[in-house]
Order: structure tokens, then sequence, then C-alpha cells
């Protein structure tokens, strides 16, 4: 993977008051907002200032404020989950396992989102050695099969993703924030490496029926709400033949707010 020189956020983490995934998971955001954000790793540095002082709570997993994860999505040989993204199909799936670098615990993911714009995610626990091929594990071939319009003998890997993620968690348990950064991209058939620099993608849970404090926050450092998938931008740097027209302008977008040039290896 691509290296860069990143900004250390454990240390303005350290004094936020600690959550635990337990404690998390206990109040379920029954009206559920998701909306996603793209910053630099500077202006973050900023934001999480206003959230300590605003009694935001850090998620900490096995002693770690900043959480590594590995994901690694799977596609048909014809990119078709990325091409009925890239055709705004309403109607889509994704396809992945995810590792839990602290933990070791993996899961086989499918993230469908309906024509209302609502994303159900699905997952099933798998061994961590099947992180990249989990075709032999019946359970996880068979649970495939019941919750995605696609089967294992179709798909095959395509984009592995990592990056470091910091969960905020406002008070009131009615918010929570995901913030990624040092992502970076490997293409596993084209052979392509990438990375989005300092570029921070956050994206924000909400309870619909609360206010949002956090809006008010981004709002006030200038981050905007945009539409960004981690695995059509990674695509669309790191497959040479793949029809991305439409991700290239976001790109474009990702460089002007970081102020730097996206390179591929």
């Amino acid at each position: 993977m691509p290296e860069i020189e990143h900004i250390p956020f454990e240390e303005p983490l350290r004094d936020f008051p600690p959550v635990t995934l337990e404690e998390m998971d206990s109040v379920k955001l029954m009206n559920r907002i998701d909306t996603k954000y793209l910053t630099s790793e500077r202006i973050l540095l900023e934001l999480l200032d206003d959230a300590y002082k605003a009694g935001y709570k850090v998620l900490v997993i096995e002693g770690l404020r900043i959480s590594p994860y590995n994901t690694l999505y799977y596609d048909t040989a014809e990119l078709r989950m990325f091409q009925d993204h890239h055709n705004r199909r309403l109607t889509r799936q994704k396809v992945r396992t995810r590792s839990y670098i602290a933990s070791g615990i993996s899961f086989l993911e499918i993230k469908r989102k309906n024509n209302k714009g609502r994303t159900r995610k699905k997952r099933i626990g798998i061994p961590s050695s099947e992180f990249y091929d989990f075709k032999s594990d019946t359970d996880a071939t068979d649970y495939l099969a019941r919750h995605s319009a696609f089967t294992a003998d179709i798909l095959s890997p395509v984009l592995e993703t990592r990056f470091d993620r910091i969960t905020l968690v406002n008070a009131n348990m009615t918010e929570r924030l995901t913030i990624d950064t040092c992502l970076s991209f490997r293409n596993i058939r084209s052979g392509v490496n990438a990375s989005l620099k300092d570029a921070v993608i956050i994206e924000l849970k909400q309870d619909g029926r609360a206010s949002s404090q956090m809006k008010n926050i981004l709002l006030n450092h200038r981050i905007k709400p945009v539409r960004v998938s981690k695995y059509c931008i990674a695509v669309t740097l790191t497959e040479p033949g793949a029809r991305c027209g439409r991700f290239k302008p976001k790109v474009r977008w990702i460089e002007k707010t970081i102020n730097k040039k996206i390179t591929v290896l």
C-alpha cells in the first residue's frame, strides 16, 4: 500500500470520555439517517476539539481509540456492482469481507440499498483465514445466496481497502460519527495501488427524531454533505478498463478539498 505521512490523532482523543461497544450498541437508532462528509486531516483536528468540548465520547475497543480495518470488496467479472452504482441504479448491493484487525474478528457483509435510499447491512462471522476467500465456507455461501442477488461462484476479490476508524458518540446516544483516515487501496486484479492521501471520510448516523449537534459542528467547519463510495472511488483510481466517467469529477473534487494530487502506483 502507498505510504504517506499522516497526522497522529491519538493525542487529541486521549481526553475524550470512553464508551464501550456494548454501551453504544445498547441504543438502537430506529429512525436512522446516514450522511457522509469529506474533509482533510488538518480540519479534522479542529473538529475533534469542538466535539470534545460538546461532550462527545470515543469508542474504545481492545484499549484502542483508533481501530484499523481491512475490507475486501467482491464483484463479478464485469464489475456489475460497480456499474450498478455508476449507472445510478437505485436498488443495488455490495458484497465484502471485513476484518477488525485489533480484535481479530472477520465477517462476510452484504450491503443493500433500496429505491428509497435506505441502506441495510447483513453479515455473518467467518474465520479470519477466509478473509480473501470464503467460498469453501458453506455457511457463508448459503448466507450470501439467501440475502444477495449474487452467488459466490460468480464473485471474486476486486479491491482491498485499509483505513483507520475513529467512532464518536454523543452524550445522549442519539448519533454516532465514524471517521475514516489513512485510506489506501489495492486492486487485486490490476495490481494498482492508490491512497486518498490525507482525505478523511466521515459518516454521521443520527436518529432522525433528534436534533444533531454534530451537524452544526460540521457546518461551522464548512464540511458539507457528499455522496462518496470508497469502493467506487477506489475502482475509478485503480481499474484502467472500468467505465467510470461519472466518478472522475468526484476524484477531482477530493483533490481540491485536500489540495493534493491523488496518484497511483
